[in-house]
């Protein structure tokens, strides 16, 4: 649905002359530009049958993640005769981001991980733009322009844009050999030069470093693992649960170094990385270097009109933003957890496709469907597994156990009420957890209760009862 944009013609003289064409044999409509929502500005419950054929919505996505594929799957199942456009800058369909760490460890090959080809969308009628950058919105024209000079008239616009990851401000960050690690394009990088590395330096303690680090011990790759402070993913695990997964990356070749961090980085005379120095002046011989210190979200098309943001987008239930006919979804939203009661982010898979689908339905018709979900993400590179449910790193309180050298579980509790929890090796109890979540149960003065190593949700129910 790309239109050219035409210097010195006016938007809205375009469409009335729109409006002023004719509508030929069965409803098809003749003469002019044809604009967005055809006739949806002028429609009544009296409004003949052959004009309502007309009354096409436009949807115009920006983003073909997993919020804005499953956003426009949603909006084709249930606006089917609707124009889905999908603008994308990334040069490869929708691929599943979950797997392509274990294409970068070399445990899978590159099929598996595509989710769409192009002929996905092709097939449901859905306009897939790839390699195309938007430059621009209109809130006001209801218009996004692309690098290329197109411009897209929408009814409804989604921003699904994700985020980059967070740059390194150190000298030689940016040499060769030095990674992030977000795209599918990235896990073809890493591969190819880990697979030719001896010596590998990880910087990062969250979900997305641990990953860099299994990536090494999966290639066989000695590897050192920097951390600020004293423990890998300190504000959601205590020291125990944290000491469980420092002897997992030591059992394959990674190992944890505290207080640590980068000063910078040295390279050969190629401007190939060699060597990490830490802060305290440690030197790490680095063939590879991988790097998860955060996402910065991808706001720049928002900073030229008025839209609320906060540390991202902010949504309310409905995935809506403050600026007219425009939702976001995915990573960069802070929206709305209903369950909390309050603003949150989440950057998990699951959460930002059940966005995307919430999204989709409340452009079709408004507030017809909130956005209440209970997060998880798991890990499975150890001989464990590993969950993080909800919000694991809020919360005033908390409760935590550990039951044997590879079980421990901790849970985060604000107001009385459990908000996320991590667990490891048994993961049978999560269900429990989540549905008092969900139901926002009172467990403040049952903390015994809720670490019995089998438990359900019914050993809450059963002692409020008494």
């Amino acid at each position: 649905m790309g239109v050219d944009s035409l210097e010195g013609h006016d938007v809205e003289s375009e469409r009335w002359v729109a409006l002023t064409g004719s509508l030929g044999l069965n409803g098809v409509f003749e003469g002019g530009l044809k604009p967005r929502g055809m006739f949806s500005a002028i429609a009544t419950d009296f409004t003949p049958d052959y004009e309502r054929v007309c009354m096409t919505q436009s949807y115009v996505i920006i983003g073909d993640g997993i919020a804005g594929s499953s956003a426009a799957e949603t909006l084709r199942e249930e606006a089917p005769e609707a124009d889905v456009t999908v603008i994308t800058d990334e040069g490869e369909a929708l691929y599943n981001r979950i797997l392509i760490k274990e294409f970068a460890k070399g445990k899978l090959p590159e099929a598996p991980i595509s989710i769409h080809d192009e002929s996905w969308y092709d097939d449901r009628d859905i306009e897939l733009e790839l390699n195309t950058l938007v430059t621009n919105i209109d809130p006001d024209g209801h218009t996004v322009s692309t690098h290329d000079g197109e411009t897209y008239e929408y009814d409804k616009l989604l921003i699904a844009t994700g985020g980059t990851p967070t740059q390194l401000p150190v000298e030689n960050s940016d040499a060769d050999g030095v990674h992030h690690f977000w795209t599918f394009q990235d896990a073809r990088n890493i591969r190819e030069h880990i697979e030719e590395a001896d010596t590998a330096t990880i910087v990062g303690a969250g979900l997305l470093g641990i990953d860099l680090a299994a990536i090494c011990g999966a290639q066989k790759v000695d590897g050192n693992y920097l951390m600020r402070g004293d423990s890998w993913w300190r504000y959601a695990l205590d020291q125990e649960g944290a000491d469980i997964m420092h002897d997992a990356m030591r059992e394959r070749g990674v190992t944890p170094v505290f207080q640590s961090g980068v000063d910078h980085f040295e390279t050969d005379d190629d401007g190939h990385v060699t060597t990490t120095v830490d802060p305290n002046g440690e030197e790490f011989d680095s063939d590879f270097v991988g790097i998860a210190i955060g996402l910065d979200f991808n706001l720049e098309l928002l900073q030229n009109f008025e839209i609320e943001m906060d540390d991202g987008v902010v949504v309310d239930k409905y995935m809506r933003t403050s600026a007219e006919d425009i939702f976001a979804a995915g990573d960069l939203t802070r929206y709305y957890d209903v369950i909390l009661g309050e603003h949150a982010q989440n950057g998990s898979w699951g959460s930002a496709k059940e966005q995307g689908t919430i999204a989709a339905k409340n452009m079709i018709d408004p507030e017809t469907d909130e956005f209440r979900w209970v997060s998880s993400y798991s890990i499975t590179h150890f001989d464990f597994p590993f969950l993080s449910f909800g919000h694991p790193t809020l919360g005033e309180d908390s409760v935590s156990k550990k039951y044997s050298e590879t079980e421990w579980r901790r849970l985060a509790i604000k107001d009385g009420k459990i908000v996320g929890g991590v667990l490891i090796g048994d993961l049978a109890p999560q269900s429990g957890y989540k549905q008092l979540m969900r139901e926002e149960t009172f467990v403040g003065d049952q903390k015994e209760a809720l670490l019995k190593e089998k438990f359900s949700a019914d050993d809450i129910a059963a002692t409020q009862e008494q």
